[in-house]
């Protein structure tokens, strides 16, 4: 893809340690164009930094394969469940790795920030959102799996962030003008 200063190639993350989602998708000015999703996974019984090994290397194929210029992760969304926490945290760790070896500038969104930039409410549903991606990207079904899904809800609610920020900055441009 051709950048400029409208285009831009984002890779969206829902990390985890058991399963990592990711999509990828083309901001040209107010055009959203969608480029990919998918999931890797890691089996619980293996070694954690073989399954942490497996999170980076599989998120660089990833990263060498789109070449995204911005990376956009969901924030750890902390629950009753400690243990669970702990090793998405240590994806999240790695995944911030893999995005900074490859040069990648990283957002962080919170899963309520996400829910609301799709469907303008932060306690909608998963199949509301999982409907705002399929429909804003124009795709015949839900991208699966889930993980794959959110990922692309990620990328979409930081493509709608960066609209924001370049109209402020524009505004604050003209204005000094």
């Amino acid at each position: 893809m051709e950048r400029g200063p409208d285009r831009i190639r984002v890779l969206g993350i829902d990390p985890g340690l058991a399963a990592v989602g990711w999509g990828v998708v083309d901001i040209d000015g107010a055009r959203i164009v969608y480029r990919g999703h998918g999931c890797f996974t890691t089996k619980a019984g293996d070694d954690v930094a073989e399954r942490l090994a497996h999170i980076r290397s599989s998120l660089a194929a990833v990263i060498a394969e789109y070449a995204p210029a911005e990376a956009a992760m969901e924030s750890l969304f902390f629950s009753r469940n400690v243990s669970s926490a702990l090793g998405v945290a240590e994806a999240r760790g790695v995944i911030r790795l893999a995005c900074r070896d490859a040069g990648l500038a990283m957002s962080e969104y919170g899963p309520m920030d996400v829910k609301k930039a799709a469907t303008g409410s932060g306690r909608s549903g998963k199949e509301d959102v999982q409907a705002f991606v399929r429909l804003v990207l124009g795709l015949t079904a839900v991208p699966k799996p889930d993980h794959a899904a959110d990922a692309l809800a990620v990328a979409l609610c930081h493509s709608q962030g960066r609209a924001v920020r370049s109209a402020l900055v524009d505004t604050s441009r003209s204005s000094r003008l």
